[in-house]
């Protein structure tokens, strides 16, 4: 009799999964509709069906989650380290001008000419090393942005997410972009409708 209860709760475990896989790839379909003709063309009904199987026991929405969590807080340190950047150069700045104004002040006339030449150097060698440094740190956020993308690309190909894996071509981190806002569109809606499991 035991035997019997579990092979049924197995059977209705299997029917209620069929069924989440059916909604879920129906959900993905009519999401579909509303992206460009040349990614609708490129999601066939196959990888629709294979991200809906992926997404039936919300384990995916939780990667998802906890990966968009990341690069917020990536994204909001890039940019705290960028303004704490250019305040500190807008203070040098400052200080420079301050510096070349007692200097001006306190010039007897006959080296004015020395040291205006010295103070337009001293301004363009600090207005090089602004430009350099913000080169550098705008690098350096380019740089952690695409590790970003890579470290989620290589999470969610972990994580069997279909269409997910390592790649720096446009086109496919394009698609890889699209899917990831059709499973954050589908989360939102289960969310709100409570159809979560």
């Amino acid at each position: 009799m035991d035997l019997y209860c579990t092979v049924g709760d197995d059977q209705s475990d299997a029917a209620r999964q069929q069924e989440r896989h059916y909604y879920l790839l129906s959900e993905l379909q009519t999401m579909v509709k509303d992206l460009s003709s040349s990614f609708q063309q490129r999601l066939s009904y196959t990888t629709l069906s294979d991200l809906a199987q992926a997404l039936i026991d919300g384990t995916v929405y939780e990667i998802v989650k906890g990966l968009l969590d990341i690069q917020h807080l990536t994204e909001k340190n890039l940019y705290n380290q960028r303004q704490k950047l250019h305040s500190e150069h807008r203070a040098l700045k400052q200080d420079l001008v301050r510096k070349h104004k007692q200097a001006l002040q306190m010039c007897k006339s006959h080296n004015l000419a020395v040291l205006k030449t010295n103070q337009r150097a001293e301004t363009e060698a600090l207005e090089q090393r602004v430009k350099d440094e913000q080169r550098m740190m705008d690098e350096k956020i380019v740089a952690e942005m695409d590790q970003k993308v890579l470290d989620q690309q290589n999470m969610l190909e972990k994580a069997g997410v279909p269409g997910f894996y390592i790649t720096t071509n446009p086109q496919e981190v394009m698609m890889q972009m699209n899917l990831l806002e059709l499973i954050l569109k589908l989360q939102q809606k289960e969310s709100v409708s409570g159809s979560l499991p």
